[in-house]
């Protein structure tokens, strides 16, 4: 059986416009008071959608404040910096995602006059856009019925159709995209994909469900079946892999601090971070000084331990340990190291682990 198929036999006796209307119902009188809820700017519905993406709604609201307090409009986006790009975005984690948003809306300013587009076609070809983004931002500011299913989604509809296929692999991902095209509102696409994501987001939560408030339990199969917390089935992700390394907080004779930017691609791309081993982590500190002081072009005597630091990442865990160190500095030849004073720092974009052992050294 294809997968149209088995799409129209899962959608068989399902009652399509009262389960729109039951939805769309409940969200119009539930739905939360968000910022970007507030008008229908594709603009500020695309920056929500990605910073969204990965994170919690109470994380993004006060940076969705001071990043459009910031980049109100979408050429003020595009015609930003990158540093100062990223030093707004400092702390959400997923630096890739702005990377591309500000990539995308450059483009848009270029091509199509600084509107975002409504078709499809161009908007789902932007940098970074994939289905979910290219969905929920053409239905929600243009009201285009185009499926919007992310993770919260797929586990709403694989409870109401009790579908059991694996929803880590992008076949069934591409079946839920099937049942949205059809089940979707075409009155109302805006709310129709808001009200899934809401749902999924206030009653039909991954643990503990809440279905006895549920607006479509009448349409849901799983809870019919009494299966609702044994769905959706997903396999486990790889366990990730962990990297210890050390840090150092180094200040010279004037109180200036030594800051490094990473690579321009990678983990973390282009944000700034302290001294580190972390590509040839030594075995005892007087090698970690040696290191420090040769690869860095500093006279480094002593050190001094702050403390023990862990980031997780979607697939790799960070341990550093972090020292505190005094250094005479010497001639610095390359572009990606500069000495900066404590207000200056303030500048600069770190990721979230060497923002805490620079709290910790204060």
């Amino acid at each position: 059986m294809n997968v149209k198929e088995n799409v129209q036999q899962i959608l068989d006796h399902f009652h399509i416009e009262q389960f729109q209307h039951d939805l769309i119902q409940w969200f119009q009188a539930e739905k939360r008071d968000l910022p970007w809820r507030k008008e229908k700017d594709p603009y500020k519905i695309w920056v929500s959608e990605v910073m969204l993406q990965q994170t919690r709604v109470d994380t993004v609201i006060p940076y969705f404040y001071q990043f459009i307090e910031k980049f109100p409009t979408l050429d003020a986006l595009a015609d930003a910096e990158e540093e100062e790009v990223l030093k707004v975005w400092e702390g959400l984690g997923y630096y890739s995602r702005i990377r591309h948003l500000h990539a995308a809306v450059k483009e848009v300013k270029e091509k199509y006059g600084g509107r975002v587009p409504a078709s499809k076609e161009q908007f789902s070809s932007l940098k970074g856009v994939g289905p979910y983004t290219t969905g929920a931002v053409l239905s929600i500011a243009y009201d285009i019925p185009e499926p919007a299913v992310d993770g919260n989604v797929m586990r709403v509809l694989s409870r109401i159709f009790y579908i059991t296929d694996d929803i880590a692999k992008g076949s069934t991902r591409k079946k839920f995209e099937q049942i949205v095209s059809h089940i979707i509102s075409h009155t109302n696409p805006s709310d129709f994909n808001q009200a899934l994501m809401e749902l999924g987001a206030l009653i039909c939560t991954p643990k503990n469900p809440s279905c006895l408030l549920c607006p479509v339990q009448r349409h849901c199969r799983a809870f019919a079946e009494g299966v609702e917390k044994q769905l959706p089935v997903k396999t486990k992700a790889k366990a990730p892999k962990h990297v210890a390394f050390r840090a150092i907080v180094l200040v010279n004779e004037d109180g200036n601090i030594l800051i490094e930017k990473r690579p321009s691609s990678g983990l973390l791309a282009n944000l700034w971070q302290f001294p580190n081993d972390e590509h040839a982590p030594t075995s005892n500190e007087q090698a970690f000084i040696k290191e420090i002081s040769e690869r860095y072009h500093v006279v480094l005597r002593s050190i001094q331990r702050i403390g023990t630091f862990e980031h997780v990442f979607s697939h790799i865990v960070w341990h550093i340990e972090a020292y505190k160190g005094n250094a005479l500095e010497l001639q610095i030849d390359d572009e990606t190291n500069k000495w900066v004073t404590v207000d200056e720092l303030n500048q600069y974009a770190f990721p979230v682990i060497y923002q805490k052992i620079w709290q910790a050294y204060e």
